[in-house]
Protein backbone atom coordinates (compact mmCIF):
# COMPACT_ATOMS: atom_id res chain seq x y z
CA UNK A 1 0.00 0.00 0.00
CA UNK A 2 1.27 3.46 -0.85
CA UNK A 3 0.94 5.84 2.06
CA UNK A 4 -0.01 9.26 0.69
CA UNK A 5 0.46 12.33 2.88
CA UNK A 6 -0.48 15.86 1.86
CA UNK A 7 1.88 18.57 3.12
CA UNK A 8 -0.06 21.75 3.94
CA UNK A 9 0.66 25.05 5.64
CA UNK A 10 0.66 28.77 5.14
CA UNK A 11 3.07 30.25 2.57
CA UNK A 12 6.70 30.57 3.70
CA UNK A 13 6.54 28.13 6.59
CA UNK A 14 9.12 25.81 5.00
CA UNK A 15 6.86 23.33 3.18
CA UNK A 16 8.73 23.26 -0.10
CA UNK A 17 12.11 23.25 1.65
CA UNK A 18 10.95 20.23 3.66
CA UNK A 19 9.58 18.54 0.55
CA UNK A 20 12.87 19.11 -1.27
CA UNK A 21 14.70 17.41 1.57
CA UNK A 22 12.27 14.48 1.55
CA UNK A 23 12.49 14.11 -2.20
CA UNK A 24 16.14 14.96 -2.64
CA UNK A 25 15.32 18.20 -4.50
CA UNK A 26 12.97 19.26 -7.27
CA UNK A 27 10.31 21.45 -5.69
CA UNK A 28 10.71 25.19 -6.04
CA UNK A 29 11.31 27.00 -2.75
CA UNK A 30 11.58 30.78 -2.43
CA UNK A 31 10.84 33.66 -0.08
CA UNK A 32 7.50 34.69 -1.58
CA UNK A 33 3.93 33.34 -1.40
CA UNK A 34 2.69 30.78 -3.94
CA UNK A 35 6.07 29.83 -5.35
CA UNK A 36 4.51 26.34 -5.47
CA UNK A 37 1.50 26.37 -7.81
CA UNK A 38 0.95 22.76 -8.90
CA UNK A 39 1.37 19.98 -6.34
CA UNK A 40 4.71 18.20 -6.36
CA UNK A 41 4.69 14.49 -5.62
CA UNK A 42 7.66 12.66 -4.12
CA UNK A 43 8.14 8.96 -3.44
CA UNK A 44 10.24 8.51 -0.30
CA UNK A 45 11.64 5.25 1.13
CA UNK A 46 10.73 4.51 4.74
CA UNK A 47 13.94 4.29 6.82
CA UNK A 48 14.11 0.88 8.50
CA UNK A 49 17.35 -0.62 9.81
CA UNK A 50 15.74 -4.07 9.81
CA UNK A 51 16.02 -4.05 6.01
CA UNK A 52 19.80 -3.69 6.34
CA UNK A 53 19.98 -6.56 8.83
CA UNK A 54 17.98 -8.88 6.59
CA UNK A 55 19.99 -7.89 3.51
CA UNK A 56 23.27 -8.61 5.29
CA UNK A 57 22.09 -12.18 5.86
CA UNK A 58 20.35 -12.89 2.55
CA UNK A 59 22.59 -10.83 0.23
CA UNK A 60 19.73 -10.20 -2.23
CA UNK A 61 19.94 -8.91 -5.79
CA UNK A 62 17.61 -6.03 -4.91
CA UNK A 63 16.33 -4.22 -1.82
CA UNK A 64 12.99 -2.42 -1.63
CA UNK A 65 11.97 -0.29 1.35
CA UNK A 66 8.35 0.53 2.08
CA UNK A 67 7.49 3.90 0.55
CA UNK A 68 5.60 7.05 1.48
CA UNK A 69 4.13 9.40 -1.13
CA UNK A 70 4.33 13.04 -0.12
CA UNK A 71 2.19 15.59 -1.96
CA UNK A 72 3.39 19.19 -1.58
CA UNK A 73 0.27 21.35 -1.65
CA UNK A 74 0.73 25.05 -2.41
CA UNK A 75 0.55 27.44 0.55
CA UNK A 76 -2.99 28.02 1.76
CA UNK A 77 -4.24 31.42 2.93
CA UNK A 78 -7.37 32.78 4.60
CA UNK A 79 -10.16 32.57 2.02
CA UNK A 80 -8.73 29.45 0.35
CA UNK A 81 -12.08 27.62 0.58
CA UNK A 82 -13.68 30.34 -1.52
CA UNK A 83 -10.86 30.42 -4.02
CA UNK A 84 -8.36 32.89 -2.55
CA UNK A 85 -4.85 32.08 -3.71
CA UNK A 86 -6.17 29.34 -6.00
CA UNK A 87 -7.45 27.73 -2.81
CA UNK A 88 -10.13 25.46 -4.28
CA UNK A 89 -7.61 23.88 -6.60
CA UNK A 90 -5.16 23.33 -3.75
CA UNK A 91 -7.74 21.88 -1.38
CA UNK A 92 -8.89 19.36 -3.99
CA UNK A 93 -5.38 17.93 -4.07
CA UNK A 94 -5.62 16.86 -0.42
CA UNK A 95 -8.78 14.76 -0.72
CA UNK A 96 -7.09 11.54 -1.80
CA UNK A 97 -4.37 11.70 0.85
CA UNK A 98 -4.53 9.34 3.83
CA UNK A 99 -3.21 11.95 6.23
CA UNK A 100 -2.10 15.55 6.44
CA UNK A 101 1.33 16.80 7.45
CA UNK A 102 0.72 20.37 8.61
CA UNK A 103 3.98 22.31 8.58
CA UNK A 104 3.93 25.04 11.21
CA UNK A 105 6.53 27.78 11.46
CA UNK A 106 8.16 27.74 14.89
CA UNK A 107 11.18 29.97 14.35
CA UNK A 108 11.94 33.69 14.32
CA UNK A 109 13.72 35.15 11.31
CA UNK A 110 13.07 38.70 10.12
CA UNK A 111 14.55 37.78 6.74
CA UNK A 112 11.79 35.24 6.04
CA UNK A 113 8.42 36.85 5.39
CA UNK A 114 5.36 35.65 7.30
CA UNK A 115 2.03 36.29 5.57
CA UNK A 116 0.43 37.41 8.87
CA UNK A 117 3.38 39.57 9.87
CA UNK A 118 4.00 37.69 13.13
CA UNK A 119 4.99 34.25 14.42
CA UNK A 120 1.97 32.60 16.04
CA UNK A 121 1.79 28.80 15.46
CA UNK A 122 -1.70 28.35 16.92
CA UNK A 123 -3.09 31.18 14.81
CA UNK A 124 -1.50 29.61 11.74
CA UNK A 125 -3.11 26.26 12.58
CA UNK A 126 -6.47 27.95 13.08
CA UNK A 127 -6.31 29.61 9.64
CA UNK A 128 -5.65 26.30 7.89
CA UNK A 129 -8.26 24.42 9.95
CA UNK A 130 -10.86 27.09 9.20
CA UNK A 131 -10.33 26.80 5.46
CA UNK A 132 -10.47 23.00 5.59
CA UNK A 133 -13.67 23.14 7.66
CA UNK A 134 -15.30 25.58 5.23
CA UNK A 135 -14.50 23.20 2.40
CA UNK A 136 -15.93 20.30 4.42
CA UNK A 137 -19.13 22.27 5.13
CA UNK A 138 -19.59 22.76 1.42
CA UNK A 139 -19.15 19.02 0.84
CA UNK A 140 -21.56 18.12 3.65
CA UNK A 141 -24.28 20.43 2.31
CA UNK A 142 -24.00 18.99 -1.18
CA UNK A 143 -24.10 15.48 0.27
CA UNK A 144 -27.19 16.33 2.32
CA UNK A 145 -29.12 17.40 -0.77
CA UNK A 146 -28.46 14.03 -2.34
CA UNK A 147 -29.05 11.83 0.71
CA UNK A 148 -32.21 13.66 1.87
CA UNK A 149 -33.87 12.82 -1.44
CA UNK A 150 -33.15 9.17 -0.81
CA UNK A 151 -34.32 9.42 2.82
CA UNK A 152 -37.69 10.75 1.68
CA UNK A 153 -38.28 7.45 -0.13
CA UNK A 154 -38.23 5.72 3.26
CA UNK A 155 -34.69 4.34 3.04
CA UNK A 156 -33.68 3.66 6.68
CA UNK A 157 -29.94 3.78 5.99
CA UNK A 158 -30.33 7.12 4.25
CA UNK A 159 -32.32 8.50 7.18
CA UNK A 160 -29.56 7.48 9.58
CA UNK A 161 -26.99 9.02 7.30
CA UNK A 162 -28.90 12.31 7.19
CA UNK A 163 -28.73 12.55 10.98
CA UNK A 164 -24.97 12.00 10.97
CA UNK A 165 -24.47 14.54 8.17
CA UNK A 166 -26.43 17.13 10.17
CA UNK A 167 -24.48 16.38 13.34
CA UNK A 168 -21.15 16.75 11.55
CA UNK A 169 -22.33 19.91 9.82
CA UNK A 170 -23.30 21.48 13.15
CA UNK A 171 -19.91 20.58 14.59
CA UNK A 172 -18.16 22.26 11.69
CA UNK A 173 -20.33 25.37 12.09
CA UNK A 174 -19.23 25.43 15.75
CA UNK A 175 -15.60 25.44 14.57
CA UNK A 176 -14.79 21.82 15.45
CA UNK A 177 -12.86 19.76 12.86
CA UNK A 178 -14.42 16.36 12.17
CA UNK A 179 -11.50 14.52 13.79
CA UNK A 180 -12.24 16.34 17.08
CA UNK A 181 -16.00 15.73 17.11
CA UNK A 182 -15.80 12.41 18.94
CA UNK A 183 -17.68 10.51 16.23
CA UNK A 184 -18.15 6.76 16.54
CA UNK A 185 -16.56 4.47 13.96
CA UNK A 186 -20.07 3.84 12.58
CA UNK A 187 -20.67 7.58 12.15
CA UNK A 188 -17.27 7.99 10.50
CA UNK A 189 -18.18 5.23 8.05
CA UNK A 190 -21.33 7.15 7.09
CA UNK A 191 -19.33 10.23 6.05
CA UNK A 192 -16.34 8.36 4.65
CA UNK A 193 -17.47 8.77 1.05
CA UNK A 194 -17.28 12.56 1.37
CA UNK A 195 -13.49 12.45 1.89
CA UNK A 196 -13.78 15.22 4.47
CA UNK A 197 -10.49 17.05 4.90
CA UNK A 198 -10.77 17.62 8.65
CA UNK A 199 -11.56 13.93 9.21
CA UNK A 200 -8.03 13.01 8.16
CA UNK A 201 -5.43 12.38 10.86
CA UNK A 202 -2.87 15.18 11.22
CA UNK A 203 0.84 15.24 11.92
CA UNK A 204 2.06 18.69 12.96
CA UNK A 205 5.57 19.20 11.61
CA UNK A 206 7.10 22.03 13.61
CA UNK A 207 9.80 23.79 11.60
CA UNK A 208 12.43 25.19 13.97
CA UNK A 209 15.88 26.76 13.76
CA UNK A 210 18.92 24.56 14.42
CA UNK A 211 19.34 25.97 17.94
CA UNK A 212 15.95 24.47 18.88
CA UNK A 213 16.87 20.90 17.89
CA UNK A 214 16.12 18.24 18.93
CA UNK A 215 13.40 19.00 21.49
CA UNK A 216 11.90 22.23 20.15
CA UNK A 217 11.14 25.57 21.78
CA UNK A 218 8.29 27.56 23.33
CA UNK A 219 6.46 27.67 19.99
CA UNK A 220 6.69 23.87 19.70
CA UNK A 221 5.30 23.43 23.21
CA UNK A 222 2.22 25.40 22.17
CA UNK A 223 1.73 23.03 19.23
CA UNK A 224 2.30 19.95 21.41
CA UNK A 225 -0.37 21.07 23.87
CA UNK A 226 -2.82 21.71 21.03
CA UNK A 227 -2.04 18.39 19.32
CA UNK A 228 -2.52 16.45 22.55
CA UNK A 229 -6.17 17.53 22.65
CA UNK A 230 -6.92 15.75 19.38
CA UNK A 231 -4.43 12.90 19.58
CA UNK A 232 -2.37 14.28 16.71
CA UNK A 233 1.32 13.58 16.19
CA UNK A 234 4.10 16.17 16.43
CA UNK A 235 7.52 16.07 14.78
CA UNK A 236 10.30 18.59 15.32
CA UNK A 237 12.52 19.32 12.32
CA UNK A 238 14.60 22.08 10.83
CA UNK A 239 13.67 22.15 7.16
CA UNK A 240 16.81 24.14 6.41
CA UNK A 241 19.06 21.60 8.16
CA UNK A 242 17.31 18.74 6.35
CA UNK A 243 17.87 20.51 3.02
CA UNK A 244 21.58 20.82 3.82
CA UNK A 245 21.83 17.16 4.79
CA UNK A 246 20.49 16.07 1.41
CA UNK A 247 23.52 17.63 -0.27
CA UNK A 248 26.02 15.67 1.87
CA UNK A 249 27.46 12.18 1.57
CA UNK A 250 26.71 9.66 4.33
CA UNK A 251 29.93 10.29 6.29
CA UNK A 252 29.44 14.07 6.24
CA UNK A 253 25.82 13.64 7.29
CA UNK A 254 26.85 11.59 10.31
CA UNK A 255 29.42 14.18 11.41
CA UNK A 256 27.02 17.08 10.85
CA UNK A 257 24.24 15.39 12.83
CA UNK A 258 26.66 14.55 15.66
CA UNK A 259 27.68 18.20 15.90
CA UNK A 260 23.99 19.05 16.35
CA UNK A 261 23.52 16.33 18.95
CA UNK A 262 21.31 14.27 16.63
CA UNK A 263 21.48 10.58 15.77
CA UNK A 264 19.46 10.73 12.54
CA UNK A 265 17.77 13.18 10.16
CA UNK A 266 14.52 14.70 11.38
CA UNK A 267 12.79 13.43 8.26
CA UNK A 268 13.05 9.90 9.67
CA UNK A 269 10.97 11.10 12.60
CA UNK A 270 8.37 12.60 10.25
CA UNK A 271 7.95 9.29 8.42
CA UNK A 272 7.82 7.19 11.60
CA UNK A 273 5.29 9.55 13.18
CA UNK A 274 3.16 9.24 10.04
CA UNK A 275 3.27 5.44 10.36
CA UNK A 276 2.24 5.65 14.01
CA UNK A 277 -0.51 8.13 13.21
CA UNK A 278 -2.09 5.77 10.67
CA UNK A 279 -1.39 2.66 12.79
CA UNK A 280 0.71 1.02 10.09
CA UNK A 281 3.34 -1.69 10.40
CA UNK A 282 5.74 -3.48 8.05
CA UNK A 283 6.34 -7.13 7.34
CA UNK A 284 9.14 -8.49 5.16
CA UNK A 285 9.78 -10.94 2.37
CA UNK A 286 13.40 -12.07 2.17
CA UNK A 287 14.82 -14.06 -0.73
CA UNK A 288 17.91 -14.01 -2.94
CA UNK A 289 16.06 -11.99 -5.59
CA UNK A 290 14.76 -9.33 -3.21
CA UNK A 291 14.45 -8.25 0.40
CA UNK A 292 11.37 -6.06 0.67
CA UNK A 293 9.24 -4.29 3.27
CA UNK A 294 5.45 -4.28 2.83
CA UNK A 295 3.13 -1.83 4.55
CA UNK A 296 -0.11 -3.03 6.16
CA UNK A 297 -2.50 -1.83 8.87
CA UNK A 298 -1.92 -3.10 12.38
CA UNK A 299 -4.41 -5.90 12.95
CA UNK A 300 -4.43 -7.17 9.35
CA UNK A 301 -4.65 -10.92 8.96
CA UNK A 302 -2.24 -12.99 6.87
CA UNK A 303 -4.51 -13.11 3.77
CA UNK A 304 -4.88 -9.31 3.82
CA UNK A 305 -1.13 -8.94 4.16
CA UNK A 306 -0.68 -11.30 1.21
CA UNK A 307 -3.04 -9.19 -0.90
CA UNK A 308 -0.61 -6.27 -0.66
CA UNK A 309 1.75 -8.32 -2.83
CA UNK A 310 -0.97 -9.54 -5.22
CA UNK A 311 -4.72 -10.08 -4.98
CA UNK A 312 -4.27 -13.69 -6.09
CA UNK A 313 -2.25 -14.35 -2.94
CA UNK A 314 -5.32 -13.53 -0.85
CA UNK A 315 -7.80 -15.37 -3.08
CA UNK A 316 -5.80 -18.60 -3.07
CA UNK A 317 -4.27 -18.25 0.40
CA UNK A 318 -3.31 -21.55 2.04
CA UNK A 319 -0.72 -20.84 4.73
CA UNK A 320 1.93 -18.29 5.65
CA UNK A 321 5.42 -19.46 6.56
CA UNK A 322 6.34 -16.97 9.28
CA UNK A 323 9.52 -16.17 11.19
CA UNK A 324 9.81 -13.33 13.70
CA UNK A 325 12.41 -10.78 12.62
CA UNK A 326 14.45 -11.27 15.79
CA UNK A 327 14.60 -15.04 15.22
CA UNK A 328 15.51 -14.65 11.54
CA UNK A 329 18.47 -12.45 12.51
CA UNK A 330 19.52 -14.44 15.59
CA UNK A 331 19.66 -17.74 13.70
CA UNK A 332 21.15 -16.25 10.54
CA UNK A 333 18.39 -16.80 8.02
CA UNK A 334 15.45 -18.94 7.01
CA UNK A 335 17.08 -22.40 6.96
CA UNK A 336 18.61 -22.21 10.43
CA UNK A 337 15.49 -20.58 11.86
CA UNK A 338 13.47 -23.50 10.51
CA UNK A 339 15.94 -26.01 11.99
CA UNK A 340 15.56 -24.30 15.35
CA UNK A 341 11.78 -24.61 15.16
CA UNK A 342 11.26 -20.88 14.74
CA UNK A 343 9.32 -21.07 11.47
CA UNK A 344 5.56 -21.23 12.03
CA UNK A 345 2.79 -22.18 9.62
CA UNK A 346 0.02 -19.64 10.16
CA UNK A 347 -3.53 -19.78 8.82
CA UNK A 348 -6.18 -17.30 7.68
CA UNK A 349 -6.88 -15.95 11.16
CA UNK A 350 -3.26 -15.10 11.97
CA UNK A 351 -2.76 -11.41 12.78
CA UNK A 352 0.53 -10.31 11.27
CA UNK A 353 3.10 -8.83 13.67
CA UNK A 354 5.37 -5.90 12.92
CA UNK A 355 8.63 -7.30 11.54
CA UNK A 356 7.35 -10.77 10.58
CA UNK A 357 9.37 -12.35 7.76
CA UNK A 358 6.82 -14.17 5.62
CA UNK A 359 6.44 -16.48 2.66
CA UNK A 360 2.92 -17.20 1.40
CA UNK A 361 1.62 -20.52 0.12
CA UNK A 362 -1.29 -20.04 -2.24
CA UNK A 363 -3.16 -21.81 -5.02
CA UNK A 364 -5.20 -20.06 -7.71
Amino acid sequence: MALSIGIVGLPNVGKSTLFNALNGGGAEAANYPFCTIDPNVGIVPVPDKRIDALSAIVNPQAVQHAIVEFVDIAGLVAGAASGEGLGNKFLANIRECAAIAHVVRCFDDENVTHVAGKIDPLSDIEIIDTELMLKDMDGIQKGLVRIEKLARTGDKDAKAQVEVFKKVSQGLEDGIPVRRQGLSSDDMDKVKGLCLLTAKPVLYVTNVDDASLPDGNAYVEQVRAFAAEEGAGVAVVSAQIEAELVEMDEESQTEFLADLGLSEPGLNTVIREAYTLLDLISYFTAGVKEVRAWTIHRGDTAPKAAAVIHNDFEKGFIRAETIAFEDFVSFGGEAKSKEAGKMRLEGKDYVVKDGDVMHFRFNV
